[in-house]
């Protein structure tokens, strides 16, 4: 009874237990091993054993098949069409998809299946071991594919072909197998293995290629150099106490820098030297080693090549001061086309009839609600430029009045042009300077000082260039009361409230209307400040050492340039600054307050009394610095040439040139005629 009763109860086990978990076992072993088949999911969508709850695998399954099937097809499509770049990244993600559905899944229905086993029988049962071994010989089938896909990839990483080849390659793989958490994991070794691969080869790649440079990199014209070298160190030994004793060596040493000068001649680049220049090199050099075998005292090389380096910096001071005093030279020449243009004007001004040499417009000349300008000059064609740039930006040139003063020698000159070339509707005034009676030596101190002994000695004295620490004010313009006009201008024009100075040395490149309804806050002059952290400030223009000058005047007080000034005549009426001017120029009679000039006793006169103005309106240094910067240049209202550098000059600045010479019009006759051209 007892055999029979344990044989039923083994036979009850067999059938609800054991039977059940062969049964699961096998289907999970078909879940991992074959999953592109669907023939399982479709014929079996549940089993039920007894008491135990169906195990609904088919949902499930499916979604995992279209996720693997959609992957694949999506591989295979990039592979095709795209880099192995974008494919790796397509495969990386999709697989991390596929990854995240399959374990979670399955995780799923192995935790609620084992549970359900152990609630039968109260034990938890493990996985059976040949589901752990299938999944572990495809796993390692699958990584020695990729293994030898990666190895292969290493010897052909550079060839397009090959890596379409894998990309397509990795496609497979990812399709082959259902463990995608493997494949994923191989495939971003692959990558890290293939980017150091890059790494590397781009490393080596920018190390080669420096190499090569430092191989190939020529100094220029080395040839010029190196015979220029030669030379010095010639003439060093040849000067040596040591060496002037072996006569033998002396003269072999003198014929070899006769024959270097000589291949070496004027030529500064090597395309300039003769073919026998590399074996007079040579030649020059066994030479000088013999010298170096004589010498064995440094410290007389050392001290001849201190001298030698003190005379060339001593020559190289007094060529400076004599480039300084020809430049200087050549800005108080008047080039000849600038010499014949008046020349010709005046011929044909006389020429004219009386009416004709009338000028339109003369009821606008003293309508202090027009803008008015102020341009002191004795240069034609300089005056023509301000006033056509000013012109040709003006926004309403009819309400806009020139008033120029000029000398008598290039008055009909001055005249001519403009009637020549009308400034369309502005308005013209051409006066000479002669004509103001009241403008005399009794009235006016530098008038006086002007025709003075002395300062006719001052500027007419022949003087060397090398010993006149003062050259640059030893200027015949300083000599014009044209150059001092500007300290006249509410005797000059009575009738005006407001009038904008202009030199005759700028370009105006912006309309200038909106300074005339600029509010001064009562101040005299407006001007555009000049100093840095160290330099045009008071004490570079006067002398601080003269107790008048230090007890008045701040000498870290900010400087200004004349060149656009825009003048409020009523304040300066008001304030008498033609009283202050005099009384400093009486002061300054031995000239040991300031030297000659007009900027400073301008800021002596104005002090305390400029109105500063944004630095756009007004751009200084075309005519001396080649530096000022191009974004300023831009966006200024006006540019100034100060400076001897004149844009009118052949020494001017060449890339600052065209800023002036674009307003000369080069085809007009009388240009021709005397030769002018850009």
């Amino acid at each position: 009874m007892k055999i029979e009763f344990v044989r039923s109860v083994l036979f009850l086990l067999v059938l609800t237990v054991i039977a059940p978990i062969v049964l699961y076992t096998d289907t999970v072993g078909e879940y991992f091993t074959y999953a592109s088949n669907k023939e399982l999911a479709e014929n079996d969508s549940s089993f039920t054993f007894g008491d135990l709850r169906p195990l609904n695998l088919l949902p499930q399954y499916q979604e995992s098949s279209s996720k693997l099937k959609e992957l694949h097809e999506l591989v295979y499509l990039d592979n095709s069409t795209e880099s192995r770049s974008d494919v790796q990244h397509s495969s990386t993600t999709g697989s991390a998809r596929v990854n995240r559905q399959l374990t979670g899944e399955v995780a799923e229905d192995e935790i609620s299946s084992a549970s359900s086993l152990s609630r039968s029988d109260g034990d938890k049962q493990p996985l059976d071991e040949n589901v752990i071994r299938q999944v572990t010989n495809e796993a390692s089938r699958i990584q020695t594919r990729i293994q030898e896909r990666i190895s292969k990839e290493s010897d052909s990483s550079r060839d397009p072909d090959a890596i379409k080849r894998t990309g397509v390659n990795e496609g497979v793989l990812l399709d082959s197998g259902g463990s995608s958490k493997i494949v994923a994991e191989q495939m971003k070794q692959r990558r890290q293995h293939s980017a150091q691969l890059s790494g590397t080869n781009s490393r080596e790649s920018v190390k080669v290629v420096s190499e090569k440079l430092d191989k190939h990199v020529v100094i220029p014209d080395a040839r010029v150099l190196q015979l220029k070298d030669q030379l010095i160190r010639a003439r060093i030994y040849l000067s040596l106490a040591a060496t002037r004793t072996n006569s033998h060596f002396i003269r072999e040493l003198r014929l070899r820098i006769k024959e270097v000068q000589k291949v070496l001649g004027e030529a500064t680049k090597d395309s300039d030297l003769p073919r026998s220049a590399a074996d007079k090199s040579k030649a020059m050099e066994q030479t000088l080693l013999k010298g170096k075998q004589i010498i064995d005292d440094c410290g007389a090389v050392v001290k001849k090549l201190r001298a030698m380096l003190h005379s060339v910096e001593e020559q190289l001071r007094v060529q400076r001061k004599q480039a300084l005093f020809l430049t200087h030279l050549t800005a108080k020449t008047i080039p000849k086309g600038l010499h014949c243009l008046p020349l010709r004007l005046s011929r044909d001004y006389f020429n004219l009839k009386l009416s004709q040499q009338q000028f339109p417009n003369t009821e606008k000349l003293e309508d202090p609600k027009l803008r008015h300008y102020a341009l002191f000059s004795d240069n034609v064609l300089a005056a023509a430029v301000v006033v056509n740039s000013t012109i040709i930006h003006a926004r309403d040139p009819s309400k806009h009045v020139f008033h120029i003063v000029t000398d008598r020698l290039n008055y009909a000159a001055m005249r001519m042009w403009f009637i020549a070339n009308p400034p369309g509707k502005a308005t013209i005034q051409v006066q000479n300077v002669e004509e103001f009676t009241w403008l005399n030596s009794t009235y006016s101190p530098v008038l006086k000082q002007l025709g003075s002994a002395p300062m006719i000695d001052y500027y007419f004295r022949n003087r060397r260039a090398d010993s006149d620490p003062n050259m640059k004010y030893r200027n015949p313009k300083y000599l014009s009361i044209m150059n001092h006009l500007r300290f006249y201008l509410p005797e000059i024009f009575p009738k005006l409230d407001k009038i904008l100075f202009l030199d005759d040395d700028i370009v105006v490149q912006k309309d200038l209307s909106g300074l005339w309804s600029l509010d001064l806050k009562g101040k005299v002059i407006g001007v555009v400040e000049t100093c840095g952290e160290s330099f045009h400030r008071f004490d570079r223009y006067l002398n601080f050492s003269n107790p008048l000058i230090s007890k008045t005047f701040n000498p870290r007080a900010c400087g200004w340039a004349f060149g656009l000034n825009i003048f409020d005549l009523n304040a300066w009426r008001k304030q008498n600054i033609i009283h202050i001017y005099h009384k400093w120029q009486n002061l300054n009679q031995d000239r040991q307050l300031w030297k000659l000039g007009t900027l400073p006793p301008g800021l002596i006169t104005f002090w305390n009394q400029t109105y500063s103005l944004d630095k756009s309106w007004h751009v200084l240094g075309l005519g001396y610095n080649p530096n000022v910067p191009q974004k300023d240049i831009e966006r200024a209202a006006v540019i100034h040439y100060n400076g001897n550098l004149k844009p009118w000059l052949e020494i001017s600045i060449p890339k600052f040139k065209n800023y002036w010479s674009k307003y000369v019009n080069y085809d007009q006759v009388y240009l021709h005629e005397c030769n002018i051209s850009p």
